[in-house]
């Protein structure tokens, strides 16, 4: 009888606590050569800490990790990385002050002439417009995303795990990756795929598994699934609800008759100009563009982080183009950041202290009104279904997408009449997308403008009112009510007008 091959990745009873928090309760799991298996499940399911520990960054309490039959002793990372383990993060960790190329490049064996070679044929491949000598400090996030990426496939990894790899990333750029995906998988290459977008689930995967409280409820060949089958699966069994935003309520505002709340005049500021834009009360106004299209860029201006150049910005009638951040907040805009890393959090410090720090002016007096935070705090860890042991806990302790959650609850926090979220759902499961959504569009009830920047285009039809599109840091489509269209955003995203063309 012919011995069964081993499998390329083999994960055998492992349990992993963190004091008295058992995190991973006896995982199994085989993956073979040239498999592609997703791995799904909420935030907080475990998968970060079982790829960590695939890795040799975490060290099991309990259980073995095999490749290609050899056990893995779990001494460092540099042990997994010698028998072709690699991980791409879904926070990028670059070296600010060096370069693109040198991050990339960084502890791979080779010449420096071999290794530019390939770097610059997998980005040839891949399609991306990056420039090698650039410092990693001028990268965007999805610049850093893609650096990590390359990192990966320049190690010509044999178990290759990436850490929602497509969160930042645009649709070409998205479209690009899945097809070196697919060509590392006919090279035999095994592939984990952690990701909440359970669209990508069934583009490419050949299995999955599905992850909850620390176990793999549920796992097989991706054909024996459907879409609601996976949502069944990620939903906590006392939830009971929809992940279905395609049902929310949209408006339809008569613009020529509503007043805006902000109005954007002629406004030039580095990365972006000449943009004129109304935003309205009650309305959720979609905004799309490839990277580097400058609606991060235009957002940050008009919360007074960056210089303004040029033209004006009005909220409610009142001049308030070029005021610094604090001030923009108390006149009522404030902005929810697309790298809670960089911007968004304060990761040695608690749950209560994080969520109220943008609102302590309006809360406390001469001494912190502690109940005022306290009542605040749970307001928003309630309404976002946010896993916390309590308002005290270190917030760099909850899982990513709960630190998003309480960054979106900052945002909120401060009562204001316009507020802009710069990709509020990237790193979120499918539940706490749901959360996210249901607090949005109950915001817009209460007559807040919400500016909605999102790479995910179908978060974006689904979501908005009203679509504009930035392309080479310009306005330069509008969509509203049946023109807003997967197809047409994406076309004006690259500078095509649909609308035109018919």
């Amino acid at each position: 009888m012919e011995e069964k091959k081993a499998a390329m990745l083999s994960v055998q009873n492992i349990y992993k606590c963190f004091g008295a928090n058992s995190v991973l309760r006896g995982i199994n799991l085989d993956v073979d050569c040239g498999e592609i298996l997703s791995l799904i499940g909420g935030n907080g399911a475990g998968k970060s800490t079982l790829v960590k520990t695939i890795m040799g960054i975490h060290k099991p309490n309990d259980g073995k990790v095999f490749i290609n039959g050899e056990s893995l002793s779990f001494s460092s990372p540099a042990e997994s990385l010698e028998k072709g383990v690699y991980l791409v993060p879904q926070e990028p960790m670059l070296f600010p002050n060096m370069t693109l190329e040198e991050n990339v490049v960084i502890g791979i064996d080779g010449s420096k002439k071999d290794l530019h070679d390939s770097l610059l044929k997998y980005i040839d491949q891949l399609g991306w417009d990056l420039e090698l000598k650039r410092s990693a400090q001028t990268l965007s996030i999805a610049e850093q995303q893609l650096v990590e990426i390359l990192r990966g496939l320049l190690r010509e990894a044999k178990i290759l795990i990436l850490d929602e790899p497509t969160s930042s990333l645009t649709f070409d750029e998205v479209n690009s990756l899945f097809k070196i995906i697919k060509d590392l998988k006919a090279k035999g290459i095994t592939i984990i795929y952690i990701t909440h977008r359970l669209s990508e689930v069934f583009e490419i995967s050949t299995h999955v598994a599905l992850m909850k409280d620390g176990v793999i409820t549920s796992y097989g060949k991706v054909e024996d699934y459907t879409y609601d089958m996976l949502v069944a699966g990620l939903l906590n069994d006392d939830s009971g609800k929809s992940h279905s935003y395609k049902k929310l309520e949209k408006s339809i505002l008569n613009y020529e008759e509503t007043t805006p709340v902000c109005t954007i005049k002629d406004f030039c500021g580095y990365g972006f100009a000449d943009i004129n834009l109304n935003v309205y009360p009650g309305e959720i106004l979609g905004m799309a563009g490839v990277v580097g299209a400058g609606r991060t860029e235009l957002a940050t201006t008009i919360f007074g982080r960056d210089k303004v150049l040029k033209g004006k910005i009005e909220l409610n009638g009142e001049d308030v183009t070029g005021l610094k951040t604090k001030d923009v907040i108390k006149k009522g805009i404030n902005y929810v950041p697309e790298d809670r890393f960089l911007h968004g959090i304060f990761k040695s410090i608690n749950v209560k202290a994080n969520l109220t720090s943008a609102c302590l002016d309006d809360i406390s007096g001469f001494v912190t009104d502690d109940a005022s935070e306290s009542k605040i705090t749970q307001k928003y860890i309630d309404e976002f279904s946010v896993k916390v042991t309590g308002q005290d806990q270190i917030l760099g302790d909850l899982s990513g997408g709960n630190q998003q959650k309480i960054v979106i609850g900052r945002g909120l926090s401060t009562n204001p009449k316009l507020i802009i979220l710069d990709e509020p759902t990237r790193g979120i499961d499918a539940s706490a997308r749901s959360d996210v959504y249901a607090i949005i569009h109950e915001l817009k009830k209460t007559g807040v403008a919400i500016w909605l920047i999102s790479s995910d285009i179908d978060e974006v039809v689904a979501l908005s009112d009203r679509v504009v599109t930035m392309y080479q840091g310009r306005l330069n489509s509008e969509f509203l009510n049946g023109d807003i269209t997967t197809e047409n955003i994406m076309a004006a995203s690259f500078g095509v007008d649909k609308k035109k063309d018919k």
